[in-house]
């Protein structure tokens, strides 16, 4: 198989088209905007609609009726685009529709900055509107992860009925690498029981809606928990890097993970015995990956593009406050492999005590 080079937006949206994407709308931001203008540019050619709405909400809303057609959607955003669209992603996962929202994440509140950032990860995790649901967040760590994740996300969407966001940064999304495209295929926009099409006047009709109000309460929340515990046990994706016989284990996804990995090749030519646990799912986050640390670890150490460990309240949660908790936040700055090692070694001469998740 032959591999081109891409920007991570790029292989996004080439790996929608390939899985059988037929329907995109989206509204302008950086740094995810070439999401949009790949899919400008090469959805006619596949069959399908591109569509850039007035704004991040009328997107959104397309999307629900895409989806409710049976047609494989996405849309696209960041920072504050992306929370425009919480209210719609409330709305499809009432009405149980499958959908694929990547968030291409920028650093700061409000407007923010156009720089890379990882602090919309409460949003991602704890947010995507209001109710009792959740997302499926795939957080890829190359380009190579963001076509086959994307590929997987529309699988997924369809398996759980449920929006899949593809959690991805500023530095991911932009750099450019070698990618192995999936294969192409084709969605069958008929092949569900549950989509609107037309009927005959004597046949009832399906309707997009609530599914509290179409099921009843008690049989809703009796599905909606079953499906949320099955994505939780069945769906963590992780990679555990040297964490054997770590003293302190790295805890990191996306741009920060790829620093990490470096960090623990670097540290342990000195005889610093770093690990690295890297989420590939932030949800549902990888708790299994956390399970049988080795005892030789005295701690580990969240590393984030934030500045108020937004991952540090899963990493507690996973290690069941086992181990202590350190962070190395680094805000609108990449971290370093020299800076994180650094770090390290003044945790590990007790300098540096354990942090208070805020």
């Amino acid at each position: 198989m032959d591999y081109v080079l891409m920007k991570g937006n790029e292989a996004i949206a080439e790996a929608a088209l390939r899985a059988g994407c037929r329907f995109y709308a989206g509204y302008p931001i950086t740094p995810q905007s070439e999401i949009l203008e790949y899919m400008a540019d090469h959805m006619e050619e596949r069959g399908g609609i591109f569509i850039q709405g007035e704004n991040e909400i009328a997107s959104m809303s397309m999307l629900y009726g895409a989806a409710a057609c049976g047609a494989r959607c996405m849309s696209s955003s960041s920072g504050p685009g992306f929370d425009l669209k919480q209210e719609e992603i409330s709305y499809l996962s009432a009405a149980g529709l499958p959908a694929v929202i990547v968030n291409a994440m920028r650093y700061g509140l409000g407007d923010g900055e156009i720089t890379a950032g990882q602090d919309s990860y409460w949003v991602s995790t704890r947010g995507g509107g209001h109710g009792d649901k959740r997302l499926l967040v795939l957080a890829p760590a190359s380009v190579q992860e963001c076509a086959d994740l994307t590929y997987l996300a529309f699988d997924l969407a369809e398996k759980y009925r449920n929006v899949v966001e593809i959690l991805s940064d500023g530095a991911i999304c932009q750099m450019i690498e070698k990618v192995y495209l999936p294969e192409a295929k084709e969605h069958d926009i008929n092949k569900f029981d549950w989509t609107l099409s037309g009927k005959p006047r004597d046949q009832k009709k399906n309707k997009a809606y609530n599914l509290s109000y179409y099921m009843g309460y008690e049989a809703y929340n009796k599905m909606m928990r079953e499906k949320i515990e099955t994505m939780f046990n069945e769906e963590q994706r992780w990679e555990s890097f040297m964490v054997e016989d770590a003293e302190l284990v790295l805890v990191a996804y996306g741009i920060s993970s790829r620093v990490c990995r470096t960090a623990v090749r670097q540290a342990r030519k000195d005889g610093i015995k770093l690990g690295l646990i890297r989420p590939i799912t932030v949800w549902p986050y990888p708790r299994k990956a956390f399970e049988n640390l080795p005892e030789c670890v005295k701690g580990c150490v969240g590393v984030e593009m934030s500045l108020t460990s937004q991952m540090g309240e899963d990493i507690l949660l996973a290690t069941r406050h086992t181990r202590p908790l350190y962070g190395y936040l680094t805000g609108k700055d990449l971290p370093t492999a020299e800076g994180i090692i650094a770090y390290c070694e003044e945790i590990l001469s007790g300098n540096i005590r354990p942090m208070e998740v805020l």
